[in-house]
């Protein structure tokens, strides 16, 4: 099985050489579709030499990617491979008709023009976060011309030693921005896997990497000495509206920069629920929610 792009966010340039070798030694190659947002209408997986696709919905077409679901979209093969696959239509039995309403709408609304330039796009925003975190958080792989495909996955793996930071630290902080943090530490772990795909604007983009170069700016600050190293805004985030509005504050950080860490902070400010919570320990210590089996 090959992704492509890849999870690490490249286009593997000796792709097709990769198919041709794995067909010249009997294997057959199937293309995980999970990654088709960035070559619609720029390439076809059967051109490159794959035997299979599974053509992913959630996130190219528009249905919603993550939380366990819904997983649908059609299985592609080869001529050779096409008396192996089952006689259905994914109305029944095995799929959920009523998700496909939603991607046929994506595609007839924006046509084929529409589809190439949607993938274009989600390739130009992954860059351009690339390009413009560079400065404060390097981009861990990208292709022989420097340029990413659809994703970018930024290392932060120098922080856990320099100051004590993990990526669960800036995931956590991000929440105090306004943000749900992308993929941590995946593929590679102590990094964060930034995919904007084609939906966000430019503003929106400018608004996440500004937010990435504030927390960029607090963990200096905890490198130098400046903050301290365990009990800062990074180790204590998320902060919720009733630890800021506490009438006791013993932290050695202004209230103003756990909450207003931005300027579009003030003007519309979203209060994490919770603070902390110990994830291991519920990683580790299951229990039952089951009902009683009266």
């Amino acid at each position: 099985m090959v992704t492509y792009p890849s999870t690490h966010g490249v286009f593997e340039e000796r792709i097709v050489e990769i198919c041709r070798l794995v067909h010249e030694h009997g294997g057959q190659v199937y293309m995980d579709g999970a990654n088709m947002n960035a070559q619609v209408g720029l390439c076809r997986p059967g051109n490159i030499g794959t035997d299979v696709c599974h053509l992913n919905l959630h996130k190219t077409f528009a249905i919603p990617h993550g939380g366990g679901g819904p997983g649908m979209g059609p299985i592609c093969v080869a001529k050779h491979l096409a008396g192996f696959i089952p006689q259905h239509v994914s109305a029944a039995p095995f799929g959920s008709a009523s998700v496909l309403t939603i991607s046929w709408m994506y595609i007839a609304l924006l046509g084929g023009e529409g589809l190439t330039n949607a993938a274009k796009m989600a390739i130009l925003n992954a860059n351009y976060v690339a390009k413009r975190l560079a400065p404060y958080v390097p981009t861990l792989y990208k292709g022989t011309r420097g340029l990413v495909a659809h994703e970018c996955i930024l290392d932060l793996r120098e922080w856990k030693t320099r100051a004590g930071v993990e990526p669960e630290n800036v995931a956590k902080r991000l929440m105090d921005f306004g943000f749900h943090a992308p993929t941590m530490s995946w593929p590679v772990a102590g990094t964060l896997m930034v995919e904007p795909t084609e939906s966000e604007s430019k503003a929106e983009l400018d608004r996440f990497c500004d937010a990435m170069i504030a927390i960029h700016g607090e963990m200096e600050a905890i490198a130098s000495g400046k903050l301290d190293r365990a009990n800062n805004p990074l180790k204590n985030a998320p902060h919720t509206a009733q630890v800021c509005c506490a009438d006791k504050w013993d932290r050695p950080y202004p209230r103003e920069q756990a909450a207003f860490p931005s300027a579009w902070t003030r003007e519309h400010k979203f209060w994490p629920a919770v603070g902390r919570v110990d994830n291991v320990y519920g990683d580790r210590n299951l229990f039952c929610t089951c009902g009683p089996v009266a």
